[in-house]
């Protein structure tokens, strides 16, 4: 039995019973007389439990002012397997948080799961060196925006922002109404309502130049219509009018490629002669070419039409820039 799992037994064989002698204790959890000592003591110095050694019945029981409340021992409804997956999720958060805007508000969650588990400083550290995340081509976020819009989004506040339209070299003031934060391929972006062109659309926080919180009330788009004016697109594309590319890939590539979700809503299936069909929905080609293009010669765009005259246009280009 784990320590985890025996702290939690102790409190509760206290609370259903009232009053449980040391001798009961070490029958119920098999553990040596020294081992229970420390178990009783850290439950009460670490971790807060109002548990005292009663005279009377010769037995540990809650304190007299906890007697007919509810005590909770927080952390202990997770397995020590649970609580080692959230710090590997919290590992995983601090490479999402450049900044460490996020870390920042986890770490008395973090002190806490230590505590659960029984280990040290030095130990926690070494289990977070154990897990290493890649993330190449990240783009930073700078944390103010990132505290800002998280800030929005909660007060249901709009936003003030010059923003930067890479695609045009545009750069101008919008007011939007932020409705959900999306992390995608290593960046953030927020989903709004832009109030200039009276509609969805999808920025990308590392393009923020300034910023600045409104106290006017953030018009609300319900997240069912949020998911279906934004989520209908390929990657981060969002867009109204969907087409659907059809992809076949060979044999090499279709044994990474038919254990890839490219969409929710992919359709795919393996072709007799080993080969790999995948079907996906798209409102802007952008970020589908350059997926299919990454596969090379492995790859083939059967449809539609302008998706292939596209492809094979990028293709010849590319070829006649690096024979130049």
């Amino acid at each position: 039995m784990t320590k985890t799992a025996r702290v939690y037994k102790i409190e509760l064989l206290i609370r259903t019973r009232g009053s449980v002698t040391f001798r009961e204790l070490l029958e119920e959890l098999e553990v040596s007389p020294a081992t229970l000592k420390r178990d009783l003591e850290y439950l009460r110095d670490q971790l807060g439990a109002p548990i005292e050694y009663d005279r009377d019945s010769n037995g540990y029981r809650l304190g007299a002012d906890y007697r007919g409340e509810r005590h909770e021992l927080p952390g202990l409804w997770f397995s020590e397997r649970e609580l080692h997956s959230l710090l590997t999720a919290h590992q995983l958060l601090s490479e999402l948080d450049t900044g460490g805007v996020i870390s920042r508000h986890l770490h008395p969650l973090l002190a806490r799961i230590h505590q659960m588990l029984g280990t040290d400083d030095a130990d926690a550290k070494l289990l977070l060196k154990r897990v290493k995340i890649v993330s190449p081509a990240k783009r930073p976020v700078a944390s103010r925006f990132f505290e800002l819009v998280g800030e929005a989004l909660q007060r249901r506040r709009r936003i003030r922002l010059l923003y930067h339209t890479r695609g045009r070299g545009e750069r101008g003031w919008r007011e939007v109404s932020p409705q959900r934060l999306v992390h995608y391929r290593h960046t953030w972006y927020v989903d709004a309502w832009c109030h200039k062109a009276e509609g969805m659309r999808r920025f990308a926080l590392d393009a923020f130049e300034e910023a600045e919180l409104l106290e006017t009330r953030a018009r609300d788009v319900s997240v069912r219509q949020v998911a279906e004016l934004m989520d209908a697109g390929y990657g981060i594309y969002a867009g109204a009018r969907r087409q659907w590319a059809t992809l076949v890939f060979e044999p090499q590539a279709a044994q990474w490629v038919g254990r890839e979700q490219w969409h929710p809503e992919q359709e795919g299936q393996l072709l007799e002669d080993g080969r790999y069909q995948l079907r996906v929905p798209y409102t802007d080609e952008t970020e589908l070419v350059m997926d299919v293009l990454r596969h090379g010669a492995q790859v083939r765009v059967v449809a539609p039409a302008a998706l292939v005259r596209n492809v094979a246009r990028q293709l010849r280009e590319a070829a006649a820039a690096y024979a130049a």
